[in-house]
């Protein structure tokens, strides 16, 4: 390490900004970390903006780095599987893996993000500012206007680098897009659909009033409902549906009655478990679903985006919080490796920008497009046979020959030493393979499961030599 250490301003102190104001401080760099909204730990939180998380290997990686993962853990359910309920009531587990030893985490935003504050404040070289709005950004200066809300007076701040980690809102990347002498790429899409959060409290015993360990969902083609389990005994419900054109939408639940019916209609076995339903929809907000893409992520070497507002994705994958603490970490890696080749010399931070995002883009891009892929999945053919048997069939592989296989949805939460863009190309290809080997009946009940594996190896081979020819003919 170099023996003098330079000031990062950070905007944004929600998990992404949190988790980065820890560890570059544990770096030795003077930390200034600000935040638009109250501090959270000091007001109750708003209902139906949380969208419980699922915590997983990668983001457990750069937890572990920055030295809290085991007080994280202390906040965590661990959830072994989806749990899916039909219409009549009657409910199976779909296992997350066939490894016993791996499983995802039901986690409260609120709490792990207290715990990273609390970390973060507790480092001598970080200031944190809560109640300053950002307004803009002088890119090439590392330098940014907040506004403070407890007096309303406009105060400059500065940094020898700044960090946009402000989430799919950000006023960082607001000004790149604004700045006429920046060449600025962006897209923005949106799903049809929305979510509303309702819950599930707590039984009166204090207990669970369904299966604990497990993501529950009710896929119903176009629409689902999921649920999460908190620590107090309750459940996070979310429920994802079209917004228009549809018999049941967002534009159309516009009464108790209609709330009532369509429930009771799709989700029976639900509606018995969440007694607030009506006071709860209609009380708390309906929030967008959408897929940010942005580049480049950095200007003049002295800002980066990090996190959401590099690259906010849907929900449906659980990996849009881990992916942001694993920008921390690539990050964390790149960096201390230019440090140690600096040799006292001043850092260079466009190189170290630059390199990170040629690392890290390709993969971000390659989450959001499973996470979409899963949205799809989840909602219309959890419940299908076909899926069924593919994922009876992968549970079997990776119980059997768990060194020899992994599922496309462990190859992205459970194998944190692959890339995203890794996992995403041979999770698609193993996906076809099976589902086309299925379909054309080719597993006959006489053939043994390790020779059912070395079909689907040597049918997932050929697909991805194929997406390989295709691609260079391109």
């Amino acid at each position: 390490m170099r023996s003098e250490k330079q000031h990062l301003l950070i905007i944004g102190a929600g998990l992404c900004g949190s988790l980065l104001a820890l560890r570059m401080a544990q770096r030795g760099y003077r930390i200034t970390l600000v935040e638009k909204r109250p501090d959270l730990r000091k007001i109750d939180q708003d209902a139906g903006r949380s969208i419980n998380l699922a915590l997983s290997n990668r983001g457990l990686k750069a937890l572990r780095l920055a030295g809290v993962e085991e007080a994280v853990k202390e906040l965590c359910i661990p959830m072994h599987g989806r749990m899916i309920h039909d219409k009549k009531g009657n409910t199976f587990l779909s296992k997350y893996s066939g490894r016993t030893n791996e499983y995802i985490n039901s986690v409260s935003r609120p709490g792990l993000n207290s715990l990273l504050l609390d970390a973060a404040e507790a480092m001598d070289n970080v200031t944190i500012y809560f109640n300053h709005g950002c307004k803009s950004v002088a890119l090439s200066e590392a330098k940014a206007t907040f506004k403070n809300y407890e007096n309303n007076t406009e105060v400059e701040m500065s940094g020898d680098v700044l960090f946009g980690t402000d989430g799919a809102g950000s006023a960082v990347r607001k000004s790149m897009f604004l700045h006429k002498k920046f060449l600025f790429s962006y897209s923005q899409e949106w799903l049809t659909h929305g979510y509303k959060e309702i819950s599930i409290p707590p039984a009166k015993n204090g207990g669970y009033r369904t299966h604990k360990n497990a993501l529950h969902i009710w896929p119903r083609g176009e629409d689902m409902l999921i649920a999460l389990p908190n620590l107090d005994g309750s459940f996070t419900v979310t429920l994802f549906l079209p917004y228009s054109n549809s018999d049941y939408c967002f534009d159309t639940l516009t009464t108790p009655e209609m709330v009532n019916r369509y429930f009771k209609q799709e989700f029976p076995d639900a509606v018995a478990l969440m007694p607030n339903l009506v006071e709860e929809f209609f009380g708390n907000p309906t929030g967008p679903l959408g897929t940010i893409k942005c580049s480049p992520w950095s200007s003049y070497g002295k800002t980066l985006l990090l996190g959401d507002a590099a690259h906010a994705i849907v929900p449906f994958y659980g990996q849009g919080m881990n992916a942001s603490f694993e920008d921390v970490l690539v990050f964390d890696a790149l960096l201390g490796a230019h440090e140690e080749n600096s040799s006292g010399s001043a850092l260079d931070w466009k190189l170290v920008f630059q390199k990170y995002e040629a690392m890290r883009k390709k993969d971000t891009d390659a989450i959001a497009d499973l996470a979409v892929d899963n949205f799809h999945e989840m909602k219309e053919h959890t419940a299908s046979e076909l899926f069924q048997q593919k994922r009876k069939l992968e549970t079997a592989f990776e119980a059997e020959f768990p060194s020899q296989y992994y599922s496309k949805y462990s190859l992205v939460t459970f194998n944190e030493d692959i890339s995203y863009e890794q996992a995403l190309k041979q999770g698609r290809a193993q996906d076809k393979a099976i589902l086309n080997l299925l379909d054309d009946r080719k597993f006959p009940d006489n053939m043994s499961l390790e020779e059912k594996l070395k079909l689907v190896k040597r049918e997932t081979k050929e697909i991805l030599h194929d997406d390989a020819v295709v691609k260079n003919l391109k």
